[in-house]
């Protein structure tokens, strides 16, 4: 997944566009041990999907799910932008 970090993604006009806009906030930040599939599911389709990712990537969000990421899917990204395994 290629990430473009734009005037957009940091002042946050793509949200306006988000497949979430609306929903519940709890529903993208399973409790521990919980999948979160309905938030995956959500994001799958969502136009800004790429900025949502891109937004959480560059700002730390360390919890929740964000552009069809979660937690340890963010954790791996950056892991490999470092060139670990």
């Amino acid at each position: 997944m290629t990430l473009h970090v734009t005037d957009d993604v940091l002042d946050g006009d793509w949200r306006r566009l988000a497949a979430c806009r609306g929903m519940d906030p709890d529903l993208f930040f399973p409790l521990r041990g919980e999948a979160g599939d309905l938030a995956v599911a959500t994001c799958a389709s969502c136009p800004v999907r790429g900025e949502c990712s891109a937004y959480a990537l560059t700002h730390g969000e360390r919890f929740g799910v964000w552009g069809g990421l979660s937690e340890s899917g963010r954790k791996r990204l950056r892991k490999a932008a470092r060139g670990q395994p």
